[in-house]
């Protein structure tokens, strides 16, 4: 079996630290480098739910992509949620691995991943990192779908895709709009709306779009409509099931590398729904 310093390092191999935005925390939090790995869980947040799963099926190591502690700490005691977790990984032997804003912009990356469950065809990426001479790398990804669709079947086609939420799909456009060409960012992307118009998309999927972007993106692009580009229709997913995907593909990424050096690695993937939200009811009346 290997070590952990030996799966660590291929994990930074596949999501370089180096390349996580200096506000992220990213890399291990806890685990002794010369620990042997057997098991590893794959999950989005690193919470209790997530650190019992691990428990149960004797796994040696979590890989998050959401970090425990993205804000300096100066304590790690159980009295809070997030100390409870240190102790349960470090009690038992748990190391703990994040990769986050590394893994947004990978080539592959959480939105390749997300493109891929919706179907996706991927032209490349829709914020380019000006250091990957192959133009793969970068912050979400342009997609194009191989046969078009309506704005309300994209979203009945997300909703379907995509695993379930309370949330499920919010959409805001024309609902019998053609949709051929998609933008898609896992996780929070109501800072990309200049870059999805753009680029000219029919739609753009992401995760939680606020009231006022939302409102102002939608303006702004009813203004442009008539001199330059459509109104691009705006997908709202919940933000969990928007990077679960990721989970799975790094899981593969991770047995690749398992088979070629040996290893027997025994990988998993948490099917535990850690999105925050538990319920939804829709306003009587509300627009369909």
């Amino acid at each position: 079996m290997p070590r952990l310093s030996e799966v660590i390092a291929a994990l930074d191999a596949l999501w370089p630290p180096e390349r996580a935005e200096s506000w992220d925390a990213v890399g291990t939090v806890c685990g002794d480098p010369d620990t042997e790995v057997n098991r590893v869980l794959f999950a989005v947040d690193p919470v209790q739910e997530i650190a019992d799963e691990a428990l149960r099926l004797g796994a040696d190591l979590i890989v998050t992509h959401h970090p425990l502690y993205l804000r300096g700490t100066t304590t790690v005691a159980a009295g809070h949620f997030k100390g409870r977790v240190v102790h349960t990984l470090i009690r038992n032997d748990i190391a703990l691995h994040v990769a986050h804003t590394n893994a947004d912009t990978a080539d592959p990356g959480v939105s390749d991943a997300l493109a891929a469950a919706l179907g996706l065809r991927v032209t490349g990426p829709l914020v380019p990192d000006p250091s990957d001479p192959h133009g793969r790398r970068g912050l979400g990804r342009l997609c194009e779908l191989d046969h078009p669709m309506t704005v309300r079947e994209f979203a009945a086609h997300a909703a379907k895709s995509l695993p379930a939420t309370a949330q499920g799909i919010r959409f805001a456009g024309d609902p019998e709009a053609t949709v051929r060409t998609v933008a898609v960012s896992g996780g929070s992307g109501d800072s990309l709306f200049a870059r999805v118009r753009a680029a000219g998309v029919d739609a753009f999927l992401t995760a939680d779009l606020r009231h006022h972007p939302v409102s102002e993106a939608r303006e702004e692009a009813r203004g442009q409509a008539r001199e330059t580009a459509p109104t691009p229709a705006l997908f709202d997913a919940a933000h969990w099931a928007t990077e679960w995907p990721w989970c799975e593909q790094a899981a593969s990424q991770l047995e690749a590398i398992s088979d070629r050096e040996g290893w027997h690695l025994r990988v998993h993937v948490s099917a535990t729904v850690t999105d925050p939200w538990t319920s939804h009811f829709s306003s009587p009346g509300a627009p369909n």
